[in-house]
């Protein structure tokens, strides 16, 4: 069972629930140029939000593995790939509500 808190909710195993929805949403707060995508210092800002451990090699990581075009950015066509980040990286987990 999933406590449901915001835009977070924690389930059984300690994993911060979304949906995609959600957690579109929730990234967006850290898309500080407000130019739709988010770069890899933005991503940084949004690990360290987590509670994460090293939060500049995981935004390195997660920048290298969702940014499928090269161009150091992720925007809305390469989210999926960031959502696999998260669910390896972040402990989160997109659920449909």
């Amino acid at each position: 069972m999933a406590i449901k808190t915001n835009y977070r909710s924690l389930s059984g195993s300690g994993e911060r629930e979304m949906s995609m929805q959600e957690f579109k949403k929730w990234l967006r707060k850290f898309d500080a140029d407000e130019d739709g995508r988010i770069n890899k210092d933005e991503l940084r800002d949004a690990v360290r939000a987590t509670g994460g451990w090293f939060s500049h090699r995981k935004a390195k990581q997660g920048l290298r593995s969702a940014d499928a075009n090269g161009d150091g950015f992720i925007d809305g066509n390469e989210m999926a790939n960031l959502v696999e980040f998260a669910k390896k990286q972040l402990h989160v987990k997109i659920v449909e509500y």
